[in-house]
């Protein structure tokens, strides 16, 4: 084994894996007597390491959590997925720009060459959302969801009183929402965080709720949609388009659109929209000849659509 400063980073490595080790065991791989071991833990502790005894025959050592954050110890991969998560964590929307700063320049500075080089390939220019979420309010939003602990929060300018069990926390568009279950209402809503005054904390637990097709951030997104549950558009239509308009416009069609071959020189463009005024907007906006397929819904929109327009027209 090499000097003790390579083997006391051996040691920390193997503890930081979270399971319990039997000191003979960790002398084996270390290949050093227990008595090292010992010595090793002990100067781990003088790091501010919380290193702790296990009791039993052969005896044993746990790696606790800290009072104090101690150096830590990580490989390539991890030192890179946390340098480009602080490079990014501006466009989060929480309000951690200085703060992810200086952590980054840290974190840099005791990259070895071959890290910071991977890194500062990465130039991450992230713009900054119109709204900022304090941290310390989506830490406590965040502990109430892990804590399955009912949560008491004002929202909004008047701070309306609202007590809730939360159930998860959604980032999307550069902002953060409560998704949770309204106890005053009885009712699944979301709030966002950036609105959230939270109360003190009421330590009452509660048994979690089914969320409404199991997944978090698709029930987030079904509402932004005004669907209930599902996310997917309530009113969706299609038009035709020959093949080269369907290119031509591709880049700046919505995420969810589908763009279909139909023929050697048509193809279906299929759209969604909270309404089928909303859709028919969308298809006016589409900058290229087209012809509505269908629903008839849709097609009714566009012709209504189609007479306002001449009129605002004049």
């Amino acid at each position: 084994m090499a000097g003790p400063s390579a083997r006391m980073l051996a040691l920390l490595s193997l503890l930081q894996v979270h399971r319990d080790w039997p000191g003979d065991e960790l002398a084996g791989r270390l290949e050093v007597s227990p008595r090292t071991v010992r010595r090793d833990v002990d100067r781990l502790r003088g790091l501010g390491y919380r290193v702790e005894a296990l009791r039993g025959p052969a005896g044993g050592y746990r790696l606790e959590a800290g009072s104090d954050l101690p150096p830590l110890l990580f490989d390539d991969d991890q030192a890179t997925a946390i340098a480009l998560a602080l490079a990014v964590a501006p466009a989060s929307g929480a309000d951690l720009a200085e703060s992810a700063a200086r952590a980054l320049a840290t974190v840099r500075q005791v990259m070895p060459a071959r890290l910071r080089a991977r890194v500062d390939a990465v130039q991450a220019v992230t713009g900054r959302s119109g709204t900022r979420t304090d941290p310390d309010v989506l830490v406590a939003v965040s502990e109430a969801v892990h804590l399955r602990e009912v949560l008491r929060f004002g929202y909004g300018e008047d701070e309306t009183p609202h007590r809730v069990e939360p159930h998860a926390v959604v980032a999307r568009n550069g902002r953060w929402y409560l998704l949770d279950r309204d106890l005053d209402r009885d009712d699944w809503r979301t709030h966002r965080i950036d609105r959230i005054t939270p109360r003190m904390r009421t330590r009452v637990p509660f048994t979690p709720t089914p969320i409404p097709g199991g997944d978090a951030a698709a029930f987030v997104s079904a509402r932004f949609k005004g669907s209930a549950v599902d996310d997917v558009w309530p009113c969706t239509g299609s038009v035709t388009t020959t093949v080269d308009d369907a290119q031509t416009i591709a880049p700046y069609l919505p995420e969810d659109a589908v763009v279909e071959q139909i023929d050697g020189d048509r193809c279906r463009i299929t759209l969604g929209s909270w309404s089928w005024d909303g859709l028919a907007g969308v298809v006016a906006g589409l900058i290229v000849p087209v012809r509505v397929e269908g629903p008839d819904e849709l097609r009714g929109a566009v012709l209504e659509l189609s007479r306002r327009l001449v009129i605002a027209a004049g």
